[in-house]
């Protein structure tokens, strides 16, 4: 499917995983994965780095530049930690999702933003929208299927085999003999909250 996909979830818990492996699964997998993490780009140059600019648009910009929306034309587009998006951003990017069409900086002509768009956010997006903090009008249009990746905690059944799995692969890469966990070391990781996810486990081990 094409469908826009909403992945929910705490900070470390993979949604970039369940991206990419969503776009590996699709029948974009062929055209370019493109990531933006929102949250880092400033809002005022989010429209140049989104749709792109043409030369002279602005003082620095000395040549035409595609923005991440061309340059995943046919593929998948993923927009990691939407919540952070400010209402003026969160406009700008429901009207391309309305009309399927964008104009870069300084253009007079119309692209089609041929492109399937994967978001995700840590926010819980329900309370913003409640808030007033994100459109509920740009929420329907993002999360025409929904996913909600569970926290570790949720999960204890994954601790061990995860741990395992990381501790093979930095045994291997810093190059230490290592031939698994203490009975003890197993009681406190399936004991331990995990508040930083997997990511906390990965860099523990």
């Amino acid at each position: 499917t094409d469908a826009n996909i909403l992945i929910l979830g705490e900070n470390g818990t993979g949604k970039d995983l369940v991206a990419r492996a969503l776009y590996h699964q699709s029948p974009r997998s062929g055209n370019l994965f493109v990531g933006i993490d929102v949250g880092s780009i400033p809002e005022q140059l989010f429209e140049s780095e989104l749709f792109g600019y043409e030369k002279g648009a602005f003082t620095d910009a000395r040549k035409e530049k595609p923005g991440r929306m061309e340059v995943a034309s046919g593929g998948t587009l993923f927009l990691d930690e939407i919540g952070t998006m400010s209402y003026e951003v969160q406009a700008m990017l429901l009207r391309v999702l309305q009309e399927n069409s964008y104009m870069p900086v300084g253009s007079n002509r119309e692209h089609i933003a041929d492109v399937r768009i994967v978001a995700a956010t840590n926010e819980n997006i329900q309370q913003a929208i409640q808030e007033g903090r994100f459109r509920e009008d740009l929420y329907h249009r993002l999360s025409e299927f929904e996913i909600t990746v569970p926290s570790l905690a949720e999960c204890t059944e994954d601790i061990l085999p995860f741990a395992e799995f990381f501790r093979e692969r930095y045994s291997k890469e810093f190059k230490k003999d290592t031939v698994g966990f203490t009975e003890e070391a197993k009681c406190k990781m399936l004991t331990y909250a995990w508040p930083g996810n997997v990511r906390e486990l990965q860099n523990m081990v």
